[in-house]
């Protein structure tokens, strides 16, 4: 288990990231999304939880074969994705990626967000008080992200709003931007697999901080488009986006509606599960079953017959008696 805190300020505040981190992650998953690959919505819906109230829960289906690094496309299927589970609470959330294909791996995040510059050393004190964890502090307009991704027009030190007239950051801005906020995200990887452990953690977590930076640039860059949608406008768009995403990897609303299954009670899905999402049943597929009236071949004969000890011929060989001892006789 790798345990990383990461802290992402944002020149915004708490309520306007509301909408804000609603609007990027459906616009960016659409983006990232092609014929085969990207995020599917499987479901989304209200909840309420008895401990934190009101909020949203999702679910998705990430495809992302092509993304992973040529020594883990090895050892996986070519039809390979992670399933992202969501609760919303927000200015409190929790999200969890498992994969019924590797059952010993899971991603757990939750998110705080906060009217700060990430000076809050003990937000996380009731969740992870005595784990020891390293802070790593993500700066949206001076940290480099990989080359592939970068747009200069979702650049923070380039880019400046006509909305709210933030933006052209500089080094140091943190320091003295206002308004200023900070998503706080406590993010634990497990890979329990011996020999590849430290690996696959490690490069987890070099892929979750790059989306974390890449997102939240994006969420900045594109505050013109969303700053004046209110809940119900953006909910829409996040509606009509799903849709569009859904039809660009090629997937179409099942014959039965996810949404007509009855919700389990409050108290039972309160709480994530890490365990994989996809039924395991003990019969084999079709294709796996033997026929049943598949002759058998017979490469040997059914019966072995061995020769009778008594009956055996002597071999006549120079210098060996040709007579053999028989048995003793009993007196």
């Amino acid at each position: 288990m790798l345990l990383k805190e990461y802290r992402i300020c944002m020149p915004l505040t708490v309520d306007e990231y509301k909408i804000g981190q609603l609007y990027m992650i459906s616009k960016h998953s659409h983006e990232q999304s092609d014929r085969g690959e990207g995020v599917e919505v499987v479901q989304n819906e209200p909840f309420e939880d008895p401990h934190h109230g009101n909020g949203q829960f999702t679910e998705k289906r990430v495809y992302l074969n092509s993304k992973l690094p040529s020594w883990a496309r090895a050892v996986v299927p070519k039809i390979f994705y992670v399933t992202e589970k969501a609760w919303n609470y927000y200015p409190y959330t929790i999200t969890e990626y498992t994969c019924s294909f590797l059952p010993k791996f899971s991603i757990h995040i939750e998110t705080k967000y906060e009217d700060n510059k990430g000076s809050n050393d003990s937000i996380f004190d009731s969740e992870a008080k005595d784990l020891e964890r390293e802070v790593c502090f993500i700066d949206i307009a001076c940290d480099e992200i990989p080359e592939r991704y970068y747009k200069e027009s979702e650049d923070p030190k380039h880019f400046k709003s006509e909305k709210t007239g933030r933006g052209q950051l500089r080094e140091g801005w943190r320091d003295s931007h206002q308004p200023i906020m900070c998503s706080y995200k406590l993010v634990t990887v497990k890979f329990e697999v011996w020999g590849l452990q430290t690996r696959v953690e490690q490069f987890v977590h070099k892929v979750v901080r790059d989306i974390l930076l890449i997102g939240h640039r994006q969420a900045f860059a594109w505050v013109d488009e969303w700053y004046d949608m209110t809940m119900d406008e953006v909910r829409e768009f996040e509606r009509a986006t799903q849709e569009a995403t859904n039809q660009k990897i090629g997937v179409f609303p099942p014959v039965i509606s996810i949404s007509s299954i009855p919700l389990l009670p409050s108290s039972v899905r309160s709480a994530p599960s890490s365990a994989p999402s996809t039924p395991l049943s003990s019969d084999a597929p079709e294709f796996l079953s033997v026929p049943k009236d598949r002759p058998r071949k017979k490469s040997a004969p059914e019966t072995l017959t061995l020769p009778d000890p008594e009956k055996q011929t002597t071999l006549n060989l120079p210098g060996v008696p040709s007579e053999r001892p028989g048995r003793p006789k009993s007196e």
